[in-house]
């Protein structure tokens, strides 16, 4: 008898599984499932996997010392991080804006002047048009005294712009109606005595001329050039009920370009350039052309070049390994927007940019599954061993799902990557390993809805949605209502919630309901069914997906609620039966990678027998 660990480290969880080995035969004894401690394949993974042993072994109701052996997978870590497709930071010269959206301006329209304090509109003349900055020390019946004289001395007030949440007040205190921006937190920073244009939408609209680079050209008088310029400004300002557009002196803000730069992708035969601001899917296209991917990198002094070198400098932190032996072996692209701070901005202001996300799987010289190896042997005495392709072992783990049999292809999406692995009937296999999976549709959600919280990301990737309409009742995202006999806490009323085991989380975001659950689905199928379809492209015995009859679903993103449908719709199209495997009849569509490495332990010693005489 034998007491084997099979131990799974993926970029999220690790998972183990002890089987004791008789005869020929496998009883599993216990499972286990614990967060992996720093990057995947790094040694920092060692805390993670001395805790998930403990824990199985604790289950199995023996000691980590009474294992005979411990085998681990062979994987490569996959990093993500997003490249911009046209600037790092947005460019503005010669103005200044205010598009913060006040919940509740005052007045109504559009207002172009010279900026003044309050304090200075007595020493204004008669028709000048002014547009008053109303610091937070005065009052609104003060300030609206103040300008209503102003408005009889013949001044020409056209806007006002108040640091306190003053706008309705002064608004109903005027004598005519202009627009009012208030709430303006660092109304000390608005230039004096510069031209400015105010423009306030009625409730339930949204501003037309400053969310139009055309409109602000025409208030200013801008040249073709300096059109050019303020397009980042129009865009920031778009959907928002009030704005200010302030020109500031010539070199006042400073504009600074970073491009976007270009990609060489390098094939054991040949390399190709590709510019990253063509997009996501061009550069799937020369990622395709070019596999299998020897190295990836990008132009210096570009956003992509800066990306692709963090990637390496931070894995060979982490191994201890020079930067050159540090390969990028695969690459997943996808489109996507992502908000940039607008230079000039006075209220925090974004401006959405076309993005392209990039994950990355970095190789390097020597494995660092066998550095973590060599480590768990000292600490633990007990011999520890690298066992094999993680897809490969997937598949000997998945062919232990009930009504499963060879030939079948296994889809193991995690956090980081998505691995397939096809098996024939003669039980010949072929595998994939490639870049991309939960991790990165996390950080879509996370830049798409600009939440800047990845676990809030995280648990809008994995749970339901719903609107909280009432006290006592909310409206499901796929449009039923459920009713609560007990009031639900004031917080959550009006408020878009992620629907938790634990209870409801609200979502701190304006976007809606539908467009939350828009821009999640979104998210899913640009990784997920991108990443199955050329995935099982590869691995197809004819490279075409319509030869494969059945594909199993396995690992953590097999769990989601909504990913198995997207992936089982889509494979039904191409008529492919899947669905989501459960390991040993009984763990789900995890622990098929550990469950692998026992079982391939028996071929490993040349011991008769397999998955089908496993024993439960």
């Amino acid at each position: 008898m034998i007491l084997v660990a099979g131990v799974d480290v993926g970029n999220k969880t690790t998972e183990v599984t002890i089987g004791e080995i008789n005869n020929g035969r496998v009883r599993f004894l216990a499972s286990a499932l614990v967060a992996t401690t720093g990057i995947k394949g790094t040694t920092y993974n060692v805390a993670g996997i001395r805790k998930g042993l403990e824990l199985a072994a604790h289950k199995a109701g023996i000691q980590v010392s009474d294992l005979e052996l411990v085998r681990l997978n062979e994987a490569a870590p996959v990093i993500g991080d997003v490249a911009m497709e046209t600037i790092t930071e947005t460019i503005i010269t010669e103005s200044t804006m205010i598009g913060h959206n006040p919940a509740t301006p005052g007045g109504l329209g559009l207002g172009v002047g010279m900026t003044f304090l309050i304090s200075d509109l007595p020493v204004c003349q008669a028709g000048e048009k002014v547009i008053v900055i109303v610091p937070g020390v005065v009052d609104f019946v003060n300030a609206a005294n103040s300008i209503n004289q102003a408005i009889t001395k013949g001044v020409d007030v056209q806007a006002v712009i108040a640091q306190r949440d003053d706008g309705v007040l002064i608004a109903n205190r005027l004598e005519k109606v202009i627009p009012i921006v208030d709430e303006v937190r660092f109304i000390e920073k608005i230039p004096i005595k510069m031209q400015a244009a105010v423009e306030v939408a009625s409730q339930g609209q949204t501003i037309k001329t400053l969310s139009n680079p055309y409109g602000i050209a025409t208030i200013f008088n801008l040249n073709p050039e300096e059109t050019k310029l303020v397009v980042p400004v129009a865009k920031a300002l778009m959907g928002n009920r009030s704005a200010v557009v302030i020109r500031t002196p010539q070199g006042d803000v400073q504009a600074r370009r970073i491009p976007a730069g270009k990609l060489t992708i390098i094939g054991a035969k040949y390399r190709q350039e590709i510019d990253v601001g063509m997009g996501a899917k061009e550069i799937m296209q020369v990622v395709g052309q070019i596999s299998p991917i020897e190295d990836v990198t990008g132009e210096p002094g570009t956003n992509v070049g800066g990306m692709l070198e963090r990637v390496k400098q931070v894995m060979g932190e982490l191994t201890g390994q020079d930067t050159g032996g540090i390969k990028i072996k695969d690459l997943l692209a996808v489109d996507t927007m992502v908000s940039q701070r607008v230079q000039g901005g006075l209220a925090e202001e974004l401006a959405f940019e076309n993005a392209v996300a990039l994950a990355a799987m970095v190789k390097t010289s020597q494995l660092p599954m066998r550095q973590i190896a060599h480590l768990l042997k000292e600490e633990l005495g007990i011999p520890v061993e690298v066992a094999g392709v993680e897809a490969e072992m997937a598949v000997l783990g998945a062919l232990t799902t009930p009504g499963t049999q060879k030939p079948l292809v296994i889809l193991d999406m995690g956090a980081g990557s998505t691995d397939a692995a096809f098996i024939g009937k003669e039980g010949e296999v072929r595998s994939i390993h490639l870049a991309g999976a939960g991790d990165m549709v996390t950080m879509l959600i996370n830049s798409e809805l600009q939440l800047n919280d990845l676990p809030l990301a995280e648990d809008i990737k994995c749970y339901p949605l719903a609107k909280v309409e009432s006290l006592f009742h909310i409206r499901l995202e796929d449009g039923s209502v459920k009713f609560f006999s007990t009031p639900l806490p004031a917080k959550l009323f009006a408020r878009v919630v992620v629907l938790k085991e634990e209870g409801m989380l609200p979502i701190p975001t304006r976007h809606s309901l539908e467009e939350i659950h828009l821009v999640r689905q979104e998210a899913k199928q640009k990784v997920f069914i991108t990443n199955s379809l050329r995935a099982l492209e590869l691995v197809s015995p004819t490279k075409n997906i319509r030869s494969i009859d059945f594909v199993v679903l396995v690992g953590g993103s097999a769990l989601d609620f909504e990913i198995p449908t997207l992936i089982s719709k889509k494979l039904a199209e191409l008529g492919v039966v899947c669905g989501a495997g459960n390991i040993r009849g009984t763990e789900g569509p995890r622990n098929a990678v550990a469950t692998g490495l026992v079982l391939s332990y028996l071929k490993h010693v040349n011991v008769a027998g397999g998955a089908g005489n496993l024993g439960h």
